[in-house]
Order: structure tokens, then sequence, then C-alpha cells
């Protein structure tokens, strides 16, 4: 057992910024420091409720918002780990404490003496005087006790403690299930057969995760940044069946990683968790505190893009057919054939080639483009800090200053996949931005980005595909909206929004990636240094929305399977998930080569947490935002206009949650969004003239 006295996650932290001392971290060091900030935590919150005072927003609201800091900071770290480096002996304790920090949380917002407090200030917050954020944060902390169950009868919230305990023990299972899975799997290549096909940056980046595992060759992994462009040029179609049914399993084989019985273990008591609310449903429950509100609202969007999806890839299922035929190729398109035939599709009409196109998008290439238009956009700066503490050596460490030099946080980016991180991409925090420290004074964010990125060979930059590319721009906005919060309160701060708006930031970053101002600077020739042509970035344009009812539909099939899996009002969920899955889909007339982004078997949005349960339509909420958003420049006339930019960063990215969203994004956009950017967008409409 490690003592307090000894474990450097209990120590104060005293490297530049108050970073991690990640090289003396160990899994055995977690629990008990855990152990300790939960009783501090508990400390700190019944200080505040037996306080003899009457409850005022200083000593309750404010309070509390600064309680908790240990807890969080140890587990902003631990958590981090988890999910990028992680260790059989950290999912150990992961599995460990999954239970003993969910009843934590339980007990926090289950607290009757400190909630009377918040109670009591919430009924007369008219009469309080405060200012906007103030009524925010409380109006926000109100409801955030009452959805973790204040309100319930006794015998009720005991209850619901049980089930977010056993909640937190099975999507922590469901997570390292996927990674399992993931881990597990290799497709070896063998001589030059089984290479037929595949260019150079695919055979560099299988070499690369051969090398990684210890093989002597090409092994092709489950890593979306490998897959994807092995079933886009493989010549193999029995190799791209393998690796399609792998990627497409994950979660589905039976044994002590299936996650078919829990992911319906997790349906059961969230639909329990709903009932204990007074709720219909999953979904009922979920929707109440997001923009859309409702399930009405989503259908309504969905069903507005859906059968617009379904007619563009009848139509690009067509020039696909066309292309096999004069190709003399026999049988039915399968699910493990449409990228191999769609690319050969945008070969014939647009001359667009990925092995044309990488060479001009080198990964360090990218990251300075994105650290140049948030430059240019918001004044900020990135400077290396090589010296600052990783937790592997992937990691590249950002000073981050504003436009008078003022350090105003750290940003952190993992860009490569690996056997140890988990799949997708995403934005963390290792610290939120407030001016709430403990204390007194101002807390400095510190962000976390992963990719997961295929790496190149040693001395060989690695080059990305413009999916890729797009990835990395949209977790920078992510980045960017914790790094550029300027909010008083920690609850408030950084992403901490309604979560069909949190993607808004993101998904509205990605539109400077393709700039043509953005690409004459930063798209070079990985060996010549040349930029990138004018004909190829004209070929890409008019390419951009090749394909788009292919990625349309498969977002928008796992959407629909999300929100009627968690709409079910029946005490028990299916008995057989993916059967309800298929005649779902069947019924929807998702076609069979097309398939989805995510089944639910290994559908970690849905089943590794709560975040976006009942919530995978949010992509497309703020896709409605991000078109809209971005047509603000277009009206400016520079995708750089000051006026623009500044309104953009004071109403989005550095308010946080202290404005409701609809009121911010109106404030920045001078009125409500239009779904008809969305639409031409994705080609599913024309484009004006």
């Amino acid at each position: 057992m490690t003592t307090a006295a000894g474990n450097p996650l209990l120590q104060d932290w005293d490297a530049p910024f108050g970073l991690p001392p990640f090289d003396a971290l160990r899994a055995e060091h977690f629990r008990p420091a855990f152990e300790a900030a939960m009783a501090v935590h508990r400390g700190e919150l019944a200080a505040i409720g037996a306080q003899a005072e009457p409850a005022s927003f200083d000593n309750t609201v404010a309070a509390f918002d600064r309680s908790g800091r240990l807890l969080a900071r140890i587990g902003s770290v631990f958590y981090n780990l988890t999910a990028s480096n992680t260790t059989p002996e950290l999912q150990a304790v992961q599995r460990e404490m999954a239970a003993p920090l969910a009843a934590h949380d339980n007990a926090v917002y289950m607290d009757m003496a400190l909630f009377a407090r918040l109670d009591a200030l919430y009924e007369g917050r008219a009469a309080l005087g405060l200012a906007p954020e103030q009524l925010r944060l409380l109006e926000r902390l109100h409801l955030d006790f009452v959805r973790a169950g204040a309100k319930l009868e006794p015998a009720a919230q005991q209850r619901y403690a049980e089930v977010m305990e056993q909640l937190a023990a099975l999507t922590t299972q469901f997570a390292q299930n996927v990674l399992h899975d993931e881990a597990a799997f290799r497709l070896e290549l063998h001589g030059e057969a089984d290479l037929a096909g595949l260019p150079d940056f695919v055979r560099a980046a299988a070499r690369q995760a051969a090398a990684d595992r210890g093989i002597d060759g090409h092994v092709v992994t489950l890593s979306r940044s490998l897959v994807v462009p092995f079933l886009t040029y493989s010549q193999r179609r029995d190799l791209r069946e393998a690796a399609w049914r792998a990627w497409t399993s994950r979660g589905e084989h039976a044994g002590e990683h299936d996650n078919r019985d829990i992911a319906r273990a997790i349906l059961r008591l969230r639909r329990e968790q709903a009932a204990l609310h007074g709720k219909g449903s999953y979904a009922d429950y979920a929707l109440a505190d997001t923009m859309a509100g409702n399930q009405a609202a989503v259908r309504g969007l969905l069903d507005e893009v859906w059968p617009r999806a379904l007619d563009a890839v009848a139509r690009e299922r067509q020039a696909l057919e066309e292309v096999k035929a004069a190709a003399g190729v026999p049988g039915s398109i399968e699910a493990w054939d449409w990228r191999f035939w769609a690319e050969k599709v945008r070969q014939q009409r647009y001359a667009v080639d990925d092995a044309e196109v990488k060479p001009y998008f080198a990964l360090d290439n990218v990251v300075a483009a994105a650290f140049d238009c948030a430059n240019r956009l918001f004044g900020i700066s990135f400077t290396p800090r090589a010296e600052l503490p990783v937790y592997h050596p992937d990691v590249r460490a950002y000073e981050v200053r504003d436009a008078a030099g003022q350090a105003i946080g750290v940003f952190l980016q993992d860009n490569f996949a690996r056997p140890s991180k988990r799949s997708g991409a995403w934005m963390s925090p290792l610290r939120w931005q407030s001016r709430n420290a403990p204390g007194g004074g101002v807390e400095l964010p510190v962000i976390l980005n992963n990719n997961n990125f295929a790496k190149g060979e040693p001395g060989r930059p690695t080059l990305l595909a413009m999916d890729d590319v797009r990835t990395l721009f949209h977790e920078f906005g992510h980045g960017l909206h914790g790094l550029l919060s300027s909010v008083d309160y920690e609850r408030l701060s950084g992403t901490q929004v309604l979560r069909d708006f949190v993607e808004l930031p993101s998904q509205l970053f990605e539109h400077w990636a393709l700039e043509p101002e953005v690409l004459a600077r930063h798209a070079r020739h990985v060996d010549t240094g040349a930029p990138i042509p004018d004909d190829l970035v004209q070929r890409m344009k008019a390419a951009r929305r090749f394909n788009q009812g292919y990625e349309t539909v498969r977002y928008c099939a796992s959407a629909i399977v999300d929100m009627a899996v968690h709409a079910l009002p029946d005490a028990e969920p299916p008995a057989d998930l993916c059967a309800f899955e298929a005649e779902l889909m069947a019924a929807q007339g998702l076609p069979a080569a097309v398939g989805m982004n995510h089944r639910l078997v290994h559908f970690q949005h849905l089943f590794s947490s709560s975040s976006y349960a009942a919530g995978y339509y949010v992509y497309l909420w703020a896709e409605v935002l991000d078109a809209d958003g971005y047509d603000a420049f277009v009206e400016a006339g520079s995708p750089f206009d000051r006026k623009t930019a500044e309104a953009l960063r004071r109403h989005i990215y550095g308010a946080g949650n202290s404005v409701e969203p609809g009121a911010a994004y109106a404030a920045f956009r001078g009125r409500a969004p239009t779904v008809r950017p969305l639409l031409e967008k994705r080609g599913l409409i024309a484009e004006p003239a």
C-alpha cells in the first residue's frame, strides 16, 4: 500500500504550469490517492453544508465550484492515462475504482444539507442581484443536483445511487473490451500479392505498425488511419473483407470480452435511471438538458437529412457500378468494396488521388497550419516546450500565449495510434480555466488532444489523408474551446456546455483546413517543398462533396439506432441488440453495402460513458450551426475577418457555458441558424449559383 506521504499524486506538483510528474506515477499510486482526495472533498462539502451563516452565492455556490480540485486533478491524470497510454495495471485500478468513484459522486449530489442551501438560493435567485454568469452557475449547479437525484425520495435515492455505481462499472468494462478487440487484431500481409494496390504511404504505415508489434513485414490494424486506406486501395478483395469484418465486429465475439450483454445491462439501468426521474425513456431524460430538448426535434432534423442522403447514396452507387462494370468485375458491391470503387470513381471524375494529395499534408505542416489559423483568428501563439513533462514520447507540449505574450495555457498533442490507446480522437482537460481557484486567483487551462494517426516510418514524416487533416482541425477546435475559455467559474469552463453545442467550435474550425490561403501557406510537398498546385486545389474543391451521401448515411444510421434504442419505453431492452439494429436499419432502408459508422456492440460514444447516449445526433445538430456560422466569414469577405473572429472568440470559444447556447450563437451570428447551409455543404441540395 502506497502511503500518502510517498504518493506523488498527493504532493505539490512543482513542474512548470503545475503539470503532473508523469515519470513518477505508478498504477499503485491511484487508489490511495483517490481515497484520500475523496475524503478531502467530503470534508470541503461538509464545511459548506454545516455553516451557521445563511446561504449566499459566495459561501455556497462559489465555494462548491472551488471544492474537489484535488480529486479532479487526480482524476484528470488517471482518465487521460487510461485512454491514451493504459496498462493492465491501470485497467485493473479503473475497474476497482469505477464503483467507489460513482458512489462518491452520488454522495456529493445527494448531500441534503448542501442541496438545501443551494435550493434556497435557487428559489430566491430573482432577488439576489447576481451577475449573469453567477446566475448561470447557480442555475446549472441546481440542475446538476436535480438530474443526479437530489429531489428523489430517500428510497429512490438509494436505488439511484446503486444504478449509477453499476453503470460506472459496466461502461468501464465496455470500453476495455473494445480496446482488447482493437489491440488483439492484426492482419499480416505477406509478399507483394497481399500488398497489391497499396500506395507507398499505406505500405509505410503498415510497415511501421508491424515494427511497433515486433513483426518483420506489414500489418493492418483497426486504427482508422490504417484500416480505411487499406479498404480504399487494396486489390485483394478477400483481405478487404477480413479487415472489414474485424473492424465491424469489435465487441461481438463470444467470451470474456463480449459486449452484447454488457450493452443490454447498460440500457436496462439507463431505463431505470430515467424511470426514477419520472421519464418515459432514457432519451426523454437525456434530451431534457439539450438544445434540442426532445425527441421530436431530433427526429425532425434526421428526417430532413436521411431521405436526401439515401437519394444521394443511390446516385453514388450507380457511379460505382458503372466503373466496376467497365473494369469487367462481376458481382455485387459489398460493404468491403464501397471505398475501393468509390476511390476509382473519384480518380476518374475528379483526377484526385490520395497518393497525389497526401505528400502535401505532412503532419508537422498540418499542425503548423492549425496553429497559424488560431494565431490569425485569435492572436494566440504556440511555443514548443520540450522540457515539460509528458506521459509518452509521442506527446508534444506547447505553451500558449496571447497577443501580448502572456501565457494563457498549455496544450499537449498526442497524435499517433498505439496498442495502449483507445481508438478515435478526442480532447480532454488536465485542468480547466477558471478565476475561482482555491485561495483565489486564476487557473490556466491545460488541454490535451488525442488523435490516432498511423505513424510514418522512422526518419520519414507522417502523411495525413484529408479525413485525418479534418480530424486534427476538429480536435484542435475542441482544444481552442478549452484554451480560450474566459469565465470565472470552473463548472462553466471550456467544453462543459450542452452536448449538442459542444461540437460547434470543433466542426467550425474544420472549415479553415481547406481554405486556399491556408493551403498556399502550409500545403508543401514533403520531398520538394513545392506548394500544392492550384489545379490540384481546384480538383480537391470540386471533389469535396464526393461520396457525401455515403458518409451522411453512415453517420445518420448510427444516430438513428442510438435514438431508437434509448427511446424504448420497455424496462427490458431487446434480447438481441444486433438483431434489433439490423431490423431497424432494414426498415429505414439502409443499404447493406453502406453500413454504419458505429454498431451498438462497439459504440463507445454511447456505452463507454453516458456523454453521447441518446446524443450521437449532436454532430449533425452542430453541423447546422457550423455551416451557418462559417457563412459569417464568407459574408464578411475573408476567412480571417477580424471583426467576425473577435465575435467568434467572445461568444463561442471564450464563453464556455456562461451563456445559454442559443443566445450565444445568436450573439455571434446576429440571428438563429438555418439548415440550408448544411444541406448545401453535404451536397444534399444544389448550391446557389
